[in-house]
């Protein structure tokens, strides 16, 4: 079967086998289709081999010779799970505002290894922002230049001893990944005609 013409839709749940034109056979089973872009989504087999998984393709009818409909599906899908559209706007405020925050890192010229401490500690404290070059942790921990055990400042207490373990464990996790230094060379014997040059 052709892509289907005008009025004609691929039903969600539908098993399709699409040959493209580069001569690749793909087969899944339809999650969506938009007849305007001819474009087709195929919830297909894992390639990674895990069985809890699916692998989702886009498929461009218009590089496709060849669409058999296997399975028919003529039941109407489920309705589509809700949305807590409160939860996915305080997602993607928070992103915009860590997204701001390096930038601001950026821009006020904080070294890497500051913005990668600012990174290690945002992962276990949310409550967690610039101030010029120094960091602030729950507003009572300040951590300045050049950002190391030392430099950790604040009042006495649990929150402070806190942010000291997690920047020195940044700080060992960051010094165990780096590559081992390389031996140094040794100087290759002289050749004959080297020798016989130098002299």
């Amino acid at each position: 079967m052709a892509a289907p013409g005008p009025g004609e839709d691929f039903n969600v749940g539908n098993h399709v086998s699409c040959l493209t034109c580069l001569g690749q056979r793909l087969q899944g089973e339809v999650v969506a289709f938009d007849y305007p872009s001819k474009m087709l989504t195929l919830k297909c087999p894992p390639s990674s081999g895990k069985p809890n998984l699916n692998d989702v393709v886009l498929i461009n009818l218009a590089y496709v010779s060849e669409v058999d409909i296997i399975n028919d599906h003529a039941e109407t899908p489920p309705p589509l799970a809700s949305l807590n559209v409160n939860k996915l706007a305080n997602r993607a405020r928070s992103e915009k505002e860590d997204k701001l925050s390096q930038a601001y890192a950026i821009s006020a010229g904080v070294s890497v290894e500051g913005q990668q401490l600012f990174q290690t500690i945002h992962k276990t404290i949310k409550d967690c922002k610039w101030q010029e070059k120094n960091i602030i942790v729950m507003d009572d921990v300040v951590i300045a230049p050049p950002y190391q055990v030392e430099n950790c400042k604040g009042k006495e207490g649990s929150a402070l001893s806190h942010v000291r373990k997690i920047v020195e464990k940044h700080f060992r996790d960051a010094e165990g990944q780096k590559p081992a230094p390389a031996p140094p060379r040794s100087q290759a014997p002289q050749t004959q005609t080297e020798s016989a040059l130098s002299s």
